[in-house]
């Protein structure tokens, strides 16, 4: 494998790494020079601490050069094929559970984007979806270095051409097994946040050149759009929706003495509940958080994926499942490509999936609504 993009000269917007960008030009080099010089101004020998603390302080100059978006709006840095659309609504049950995260050249690379979208559910549900998207990208980030440090030297920098994109997968989902598994255990402990009765569902992807890796715990979905032989564009579902009622799913969950039915005036609407209680009764099968019934089927394991774009690859939809009960694939991706202006494209979809809710759900309250658009070939 060729380790994506040595770094011959750190974007003109991370001049905090400028300084150990001169280690090789190399990703690996710069990273764990600046986690050394974190640690070393701490005191610590942890490098693994300054690792974090290294892609924490990339965030925080990301987000100060507005290469970072935490809020609806539009992210675009001149020169980039990517270009995300972004947009969140409030429902009528409250605070504004969903959030969201675009970050483009992730971790200070210029072929990376990162999209995260966060629905949190139960009481203190805005906390943790917060919490979750503030420590994702940085956790990820770090453990993607370490991975692809550790696997260089096993495997050696030389990998046969067929098998790079396979290769940078596999760093990747070994990467976000390693972070979901943490950022839940950090979660746990973090005394800030009750999550013992309140989650949240996670959905990411990473763009690395023309791999995408997409990350799901939980319910929202990833949705491309690709055009086909005939030149019409075609849906295609990236993840699963993570229900209870999934045969994989419903069979962990009884496994582990938990159960799943539905309320009789909520058909349809499998939940997960307590083996001796009609609590907490969540209607994804995975979950950061929800720590009542963990012991019980709920996991924060994420199912990750890839998928090497191709020309004919246009644009790929991220939304919570305020979107995706009320919209269906297809008719997503026909509101986001009929859209004149890109930058309006996840507004659009959110308030057409809004007029929806209102439509084929009369009397029953609007969820909040959250979407992604990236863009594959804006420069084109």
């Amino acid at each position: 494998m060729q380790i994506p993009h040595y770094i011959q000269k750190i974007h003109k917007k991370c001049r905090v790494v400028n300084h150990v960008a001169e280690l090789m030009g190399h990703f690996s080099s710069m990273f764990n020079g600046l986690a050394r010089s974190f640690s070393m101004k701490k005191g610590r020998k942890n490098e693994k601490c300054g690792g974090r603390e290294a892609a924490e302080a990339m965030a925080k100059v990301a987000k100060k050069n507005e290469m970072m978006l935490c809020s609806s709006g539009t992210v675009h840095v001149d020169g980039s094929n990517n270009f995300a659309s972004v947009f969140s609504k409030r429902g009528q049950k409250g605070v504004n559970q969903d959030c969201c995260i675009v970050w483009e050249e992730f971790g200070c690379q210029e072929d990376m984007i990162f999209c995260g979208i966060f629905d949190g559910h139960g009481p203190w549900g805005h906390f943790v979806a917060k919490k979750v998207r503030e420590s994702m990208p940085s956790s990820l980030l770090c453990n993607w270095q370490e991975t692809l440090a550790q696997t260089s030297v096993e495997a050696g920098i030389d990998v046969e051409e067929g098998k790079k994109q396979l290769y940078r997968f596999n760093v990747w989902k070994h990467s976000y097994l390693k972070t979901c598994a943490a950022i839940d255990q950090e979660l746990k402990q973090y005394r800030k946040i009750d999550s013992f009765y309140s989650g949240t569902t996670a959905l990411s992807i990473v763009r690395q050149g023309e791999l995408i890796v997409i990350a799901n715990v939980g319910d929202s979905r990833a949705v491309l759009a690709t055009t086909s032989d005939d030149g019409s564009l075609v849906a295609v579902q990236l993840t699963v929706d993570f229900k209870p009622n999934l045969p994989q799913e419903a069979e962990r969950i009884i496994e582990c003495q938990g159960r799943v039915f539905c309320l009789e005036d909520e058909p349809g609407v499998h939940r997960v509940w307590l083996p001796d209680a009609e609590s907490p009764g969540l209607a994804m099968s995975r979950a950061f958080g929800d720590y009542c019934i963990k012991g019980h089927g709920l996991i924060s394991v994420p199912e990750v994926t890839h998928r090497n774009i191709s020309s004919r690859d246009q644009f790929v939809v991220v939304a919570t499942d305020g979107v995706w009960d009320v919209i269906s694939n297809k008719e997503a991706v026909e509101i986001v490509s009929s859209t004149p202006d890109k930058a309006k494209a996840a507004k659009r979809l959110v308030e057409r999936a809004e007029d929806a809710w209102k439509r084929k759900r009369r009397g029953i309250a609007v969820d909040d609504i959250s979407a992604i658009c990236l863009f594959f070939h804006s420069s084109l």
